[in-house]
């Protein structure tokens, strides 16, 4: 039996950002993985291999539909997709190696396997070798992660009825791809497999596309999106699939009710959200228990049970790796007998397609129920020199302000890199920054950024440029 100051379970990025700091503070610490690498859902299925396949499409869809030919650049492409996902893994694996140097330069020990809570400070690992192991802490960290959710009546194969997992990986480029769920996940792997020259049909229960996301950003982003090829079908349910050998059909409703209709697919991606992962961690061998979502509940990471902590997609807060990442050094130098915070009010968002979509703060709905009176700045990147030049002019940014004191209590973009630009407005509402703060500082000219300045100009009423 193995002794540590810290036991964390799972090594996504909530657990290996974790075990790096506690590395750094000098505590003995093990990361207990069953994967065969580093890095969680977002480095092996999710976050960083989307991003290598949005990238490649993004340049094939440049070279293939025009934009390339309209600057001057004539090129006939062809779409090599396994050299496409042979670049994604190279790149995963790349960053997973990574980590593993990571761990080894913080002397955090990897413990390959799958963890179980067996009572307070005991913690029991199925070896991935064969055999078990028991590890023996004073702190357990459960960062076990998320999982995609199911939908009732539709079985995922893999096959045909994909999760993320399968859409990342697809063999042939569908001639009709079936998106169920209008979120993050879904709008960015549709996005991926539209550009590649498939039909792509989002079906979405709600009336709206991204929930949670101000209004009208999303309302932008579903227009924009519309014009480049990709249909909606809002205030849908999928109550049924029937799999076939090359083909998927779904049995749909209106949500409000209503007679039902048959679409037919070749694939389907089921992109309805993520749960947490808490299943066979032993949980009630320390008395812990989830609530109706799954989630389990925490005070400043700490669960209710002395020296269980717990941070990531397993509780609550947006699912974000950047969210985990937050949480993992806050409750690690907790641990350590140190003071640390999580800011939750900033803590941005970003949907990857093209545009871009990243917010910050509450969006207008949200200041409106709270009867909290703003002002707003707005300014679109038609006006903007950097994006009229490169022919990326869809957008705007959108800035919201606090009535009487201008403190900033909201950005939300829609536009090029805007994903890069969020950044800046996370750093001024850190230190409770004003609307006119940012109006007032000097911003790189051409730049994209600088329509944030000119929208928080609009604040006051003197936006300069449009």
């Amino acid at each position: 039996m193995s002794s540590y100051d810290v036991v964390i379970i799972g090594a996504g990025p909530g657990g290996y950002n974790a075990a790096i700091r506690a590395g750094q503070l000098g505590l003995k610490v093990a990361c207990v993985e069953g994967r065969e690498t580093l890095g969680g859902t977002c480095l092996n299925v999710g976050c960083m291999p989307s991003k290598a396949l949005l990238h490649a499409s993004e340049l094939y869809e440049a070279a293939a539909g025009g934009e390339l030919s309209a600057l001057g650049v004539e090129v006939t492409p062809s779409l090599n997709l396994a050299q496409m996902m042979k670049q994604k893994a190279a790149s995963v694996e790349a960053l997973t190696k990574g980590v593993e140097f990571l761990f080894r330069k913080n002397k955090v020990e990897w413990v390959k396997g799958w963890a179980r809570i067996d009572g307070p400070g005991r913690v029991q690992v199925k070896l991935h070798e064969g055999g078990e192991r028991l590890l023996e802490t004073q702190n357990i960290v459960i960062a076990s992660g998320s999982e995609p959710t199911p939908l009732p009546g539709v079985e995922i194969d893999n096959v045909r009825v994909l999760d993320s997992t399968g859409a990342l990986s697809l063999p042939e480029v569908p001639r009709h791809l079936v998106v169920i769920g209008a979120g993050v996940i879904g709008l960015e792997l549709g996005s991926v497999w539209r550009r590649l020259g498939s039909q792509v049909t989002v079906v979405e229960y709600l009336e709206r596309i991204c929930p949670g996301l101000d209004g009208e950003t999303a309302k932008t982003l579903q227009r924009t999106l519309g014009k480049q090829g990709m249909s909606f079908k809002l205030g849908t349910k999928v109550t049924g699939a029937k799999t076939g050998k090359s083909s998927v059909t779904l049995t749909l409703e209106p949500a409000a009710g209503g007679a039902s209709e048959t679409l037919e697919a070749d694939y389907v991606l089921v992109a309805i959200g993520r749960r947490p992962y808490t299943k066979g961690l032993g949980l009630e061998s320390v008395g812990l228990s989830t609530d109706k979502r799954g989630m389990l509940g925490n005070d400043k990471h700490q669960s209710g049970v002395p020296d269980v902590w717990v941070i990531g997609d397993v509780t609550s807060g947006p699912m974000l790796a950047h969210k985990a990442e937050d949480e993992a050094v806050a409750c690690i130098e907790r641990i350590a007998g140190h003071a640390a915070e999580v800011n939750y009010g900033v803590i941005p968002g970003v949907i990857y397609t093209r545009p871009e979509v990243a917010s910050v703060g509450k969006g207008e709905e949200e200041l409106k129920a709270e009867g909290r009176a703003y002002k707003v700045g707005k300014f679109p990147f038609t006006a903007n020199s950097r994006a009229k030049i490169n022919h990326e002019t869809d957008g705007f940014v959108k800035i919201l302000a606090d009535a009487n004191t201008d403190q900033i209590l909201g950005v939300h973009m829609i536009g090029p890199s805007v994903g890069e630009l969020i950044g800046e407005y996370c750093v001024a509402m850190e230190f409770s920054a004003s609307a006119e703060d940012i109006a007032l500082t000097c911003h790189p000219h051409p730049t994209r950024s600088e329509a944030g300045r000119q929208a928080a100009m609009g604040v006051h009423g003197w936006t300069m440029q449009a």
